[in-house]
């Protein structure tokens, strides 16, 4: 609360700025590496930069300035494997955030493990990115294992159990096809009634959609990033589907070129995300003024409050630590700030559940966030609007069996 406060201050002074000025005793060195080929995109990254810049305004960490380097991976793995190879070796950073997309953050996973730098994933949800064990590696969004969950319980009593599902290929489409398919499997014994493999660009889903339309299914997951999931959604209803065949769709659904894309197509779809801006709480209120106030944005969706908890979780964490920052101290100053991330207890901000992690380097300790929010767009277009049905918060188990 008191920095959103303080944002939304600065933005009446008179603007943000992107790197600090001030001199402090010593600097902790911040790497970033996102997606940022939208409009969206590269608001997220403006968000963390300018997190990170009032933090340095308002005098640091413990005297201490953060210099943070911002890359665009543009949701390529070889490219966020550069960047990360980049950062950690040649900027020598001593925190890693990235990525946005789940096929970058896989290998990245990797990197930062085999170096041996702390990594705090922003947005993606592959839940194979924490089941990789890495002693190194925090999530700051809700896994893909939980909204699995979520999504097929909500799905199977409410809307139906013949679901076909469009699954592009990156990774967080794949992997929320895959948990959806099989927590409607465990939960209510309900095999997929069709599923069609598409390119993470696809244009043309009009084959599909009139296979779809023979099967008188239920409800049509489509899972796919935001400009593929409109486009899908509009071809649905071109193709003849029925408002009353229920659209759900995977965590991205909450990105704004969804309902801007697809218009009246989006109405009624359901989804699972982190955040809503139809939140009610005061903290969300405030937020979602901000965002509109800074960003031009009409409704903040959960990359932007991820965003805004990630630079909170880390100025939390970098507060409690020790460090040397020195070149001699770099190994110690890492391992340092991943300890103090472990040691982060029910942190409350945007989220609309706690966020903790602990030691063990096991999903049930760097999967911080286990409420998702069971969200509807109740109107489309530039204007969209969206209800909260319901928050619902996991056990840390969930999904890993």
């Amino acid at each position: 609360m008191r920095f959103l406060k303080s944002s939304l201050a600065a933005l009446v002074a008179g603007g943000i700025a992107l790197s600090a000025a001030a001199a402090f005793a010593g600097e902790i060195r911040v790497g970033i590496t996102m997606r940022m080929v939208s409009e969206n995109g590269q608001r997220y990254g403006q968000m963390v930069m300018d997190e990170i810049d009032l933090i340095n305004k308002a005098g640091g960490i413990n005297g201490n300035t953060i210099t943070a380097t911002l890359l665009n991976d543009e949701c390529k793995s070889d490219k966020g494997v550069a960047n990360a190879n980049k950062l950690i070796f040649q900027e020598k950073v001593h925190l890693l955030i990235g990525s946005t997309c789940s096929s970058v953050s896989l290998p990245i996973v990797d990197v930062t493990a085999k170096a041996g730098v702390p990594q705090l994933i922003p947005h993606s949800t592959n839940s194979t990115i924490t089941q990789k064990n890495s002693a190194w590696v925090f999530r700051v969004p809700v896994a893909g294992r939980y909204y699995g969950g979520v999504n097929a319980k909500y799905v199977g009593e409410n809307i139906g159990k013949k679901i076909a599902y469009i699954c592009a290929a990156d990774a967080a489409s794949q992997g929320d096809c895959e948990k959806m398919q099989g927590q409607l499997k465990a939960q209510f014994g309900a095999d997929p009634a069709y599923v069609a493999q598409v390119q993470e660009k696809e244009v043309d889903f009009r084959a599909h959609m009139q296979k779809i339309k023979g099967l008188n299914v239920d409800g049509i997951m489509v899972a796919a990033l935001a400009e593929t999931m409109a486009r899908a959604l509009v071809q649905s209803y071109e193709a003849g589907i029925g408002a009353d065949v229920r659209r759900i769709g995977s965590s991205s659904a909450s990105n704004a070129p969804v309902p801007k894309i697809a218009g009246d197509a989006v109405k009624g779809v359901f989804f699972s995300a982190a955040y809503s801006a139809a939140d009610q709480r005061p903290i969300a209120k405030l937020f979602n003024e901000m965002v509109r106030a800074r960003y031009g944005i009409h409704a903040p969706d959960h990359d932007f409050s991820q965003a805004y908890d990630l630079v909170r979780i880390m100025e939390q964490a970098l507060k409690t630590t020790n460090l040397g920052l020195t070149s001699s101290s770099l190994a110690a100053d890492r391992t340092a700030i991943r300890d103090a991330i472990a040691g982060v207890k029910n942190y409350q901000g945007l989220a609309s559940g706690p966020i903790s992690f602990c030691a063990a380097p096991t999903p049930q300790c760097r999967d911080g966030n286990r409420t998702a929010v069971l969200i509807a767009y109740t109107k489309g277009g530039e204007d969209f609007e969206t209800e909260v049905l319901a928050r619902v918060t996991m056990d840390e188990n969930f999904g890993l069996n």
